[in-house]
């Protein structure tokens, strides 16, 4: 990573905390700033509790980009809530605390071990596209409309599925009342949050694109909140409130959907209320694979995540990277590149929602499929024109349509990851997209809204073109992994299409070369999904290795960092790990209630 990130190893971090309530500070007679900086969480500094950017708990542990939801889920851990109903809680206080990445009005894919079942499953509650979407929505006189006007119009935002993803979660697996592990988030909506200095240079970045209620939070009187600015959202609170005491439903049926689809028609979109109502998320099986003898769990499509993860850790393998090549090695970069380019070019052509199209997901991870793909690999020159395989020819089915891939931004996103005393593992991606979404928040309500069908092909007529109620494409890879049938590490990332990459290069610091996670978390990463170009790479790759490199054919582009990987192991203890270039914390637990 860029050297102006902020390591703290496993020490304890001292940070601003919150008011226990509005009416607190009120009393008081503090200014919201002065509260929020006079009060520090105590959590950290209690017994039994271990914080820092590096952690271990022997009965529970939680990491997550934001200390305030991490805190959050750690307190219900504590309490003796299990894994799901931490994470729900983290959710809602992700929304408060990164209104930038996540939220209600956006989507994700949780992926959740259960200790007692001894089984692996996906709660999905990625966006839909309403009922009157259309495949040409994203053209104008035969093109495709520039994506910073495409992302920015009504007809980005999907039907938001996180809500009833949490509502399906806790009623399948949780243990406390979702109404109780809503509450932390809306003490953080009414009585403010820090502003983290990740999020004071998104709110400069994108204070273009932000509507006037969003513009009402982020830019109150036309100045950005700064760094360490008490970010309060009493609409955010007001709405979550409501969640609480309606229930999940509201968000899909009652005032809450209304409002929702006021806003989207307003930008221009076609979302009713009727889109929103029929949304429900659903409970789906992972993509399994294997890599190094451990067994990989995934996201299934419409995520291409899972399967594109696996296939390049595959077609890896052989090489034994960690046997023949230095970590900072220019031929290792070189076969990361290939294979990269070889899965993504698999990627854009036969993936997309299974509901509307058929997806080769056992063709594209045969072993001899594979292995067929491998040979366009080789650690002395380029592939200059990787295409796309034949997975048909090891599954029976119908091919799709090529896609159309068509130009969009690297997202935003968060990650977090959960266990408890039991062993269950919770690794959750969730978004809404690019930063701030849509730039498009609900008047009245405080939800700042995905630009989720974006993802879909802009062009029509491939696998992941636009359709009414699909799903668009997805990278997002919570994964975790499993030794003897035991799970023992979980990683997930933001990114965008990088996520993919950001996973499988996590996965092979840790696994391939034995690094400590938040080594494995910090050693430089690269994002190559075309040939020649290393598209993007971090800070760190020696000069020599991208000479060795650049070599073999491939350019180097643009140095910056790439994702923001979080990752959990499970062996006596718990130990956390949370990449520190959005200040993330993890938090582990040695002792809970009874």
């Amino acid at each position: 990573m860029s050297d102006n990130t902020n390591r703290s190893g496993g020490s304890k971090l001292s940070r601003r905390g919150f008011l226990a309530g509005a009416a607190a500070s009120t009393a008081l007679g503090l200014s919201a700033s002065t509260a929020i900086a006079q009060q520090h969480g105590d959590l950290c500094s209690q017994a039994g509790v271990d914080c820092g950017t590096v952690a271990t708990g022997a009965d529970g542990m939680v990491v997550s980009v934001s200390p305030e939801a991490s805190e959050v889920g750690a307190r219900v851990l504590r309490d003796g809530g299990n894994a799901i109903d931490a994470a729900i809680a983290v959710q809602f206080a992700l929304n408060v605390a990164q209104p930038h990445t996540s939220g209600i009005g956006g989507g994700g894919f949780m992926l959740y071990y259960d200790a007692d079942a001894d089984e692996v499953e996906v709660v999905n509650s990625r966006e839909r596209a309403p009922a009157g979407a259309t495949p040409n929505m994203f053209l104008e006189g035969g093109e495709p409309i520039p994506f910073d006007e495409r992302h920015t119009h009504g007809n980005a935002v999907g039907v938001p599925g996180t809500a009833s993803g949490l509502r399906r979660a806790a009623a399948c697996y949780g243990s406390r009342p979702i109404e109780e592990l809503i509450d932390p988030a809306i003490d953080l909506a009414a009585n403010g949050v820090p502003v983290s200095g990740y999020l004071a240079d998104r709110i400069v970045e994108d204070e273009w694109k932000l509507n006037d209620a969003a513009r009402e939070v982020f830019v109150p009187d036309g100045e950005p909140l700064e760094e360490g600015d008490p970010l309060v959202q009493p609409d955010l609170a007001r709405t979550l409130e409501l969640v609480r005491d309606r229930g999940i439903r509201e968000v899909y049926e009652g005032e809450i959907a209304e409002a929702i689809a006021d806003t989207v028609q307003d930008a221009g979109g076609s979302m009713t209320v009727e889109d929103l109502s029929r949304y429900e998320a659903t409970l789906d099986e992972p993509v399994q694979g294997s890599y190094r003898g451990y067994d990989v769990y995934s996201m299934s499509p419409p995520s291409s995540g899972g399967l594109t993860v696996i296939q390049i850790l595959n077609l890896l393998e052989p090489f034994e990277l960690g046997e023949n090549y230095d970590a900072r090695d220019g031929t290792k970069y070189h076969l990361l590149a290939e294979a990269m380019r070889l899965a993504y070019a698999d990627r854009g052509e036969y993936m997309g929602d299974p509901e509307f199209v058929e997806v080769p997901s056992e063709g594209l991870l045969d072993p001899a499929y594979v292995a067929q793909r491998r040979e366009l690999i080789s650690p002395d020159e380029l592939n200059p024109d990787p295409q796309p395989g034949n997975p048909w020819a090891y599954q029976s089915g119908e091919a799709p349509s090529a896609s159309r891939p068509t130009e969009r931004a690297v997202g935003q996103t968060t990650h977090f990851t959960v266990a408890d005393a039991e062993g269950n593992l919770v690794s959750y991606t969730t978004t809404i997209e690019q930063s701030f979404g849509s730039g498009i928040m609900v008047p009245g309500y405080g939800i700042m809204l995905n630009n989720e069908l974006t993802d879909f092909d802009a062009e029509p007529g491939g696998a992941n073109q636009v359709q009414p109620n699909k799903r668009p494409l997805s990278s997002m890879s919570p994964t975790i992994m499993a030794e003897g049938g035991e799970p023992f590490l979980t990683v997930g990332s933001p990114g965008g299409p990088t996520i993919i990459t950001s996973v499988v290069q996590a996965i092979l610091h840790h696994v391939e070369y034995g690094l400590d996670l938040i080594d494995a978390i910090d050693e430089p990463s690269i994002y190559a999904p075309e040939s020649p170009e290393i598209t993007r790479w971090e800070e760190g790759i020696p000069e020599e290795a991208r000479e060795e490199a650049a070599e073999l054919g491939n350019e180097w582009v643009e140095s910056v960092p790439i994702g923001n990987v979080n990752m959990l192991r499970a062996n006596d203890v718990y130990e956390g790990a949370a990449d520190q270039v959005r200040e993330g914390l993890s938090v582990g637990i040695e002792e809970t209630a009874d």
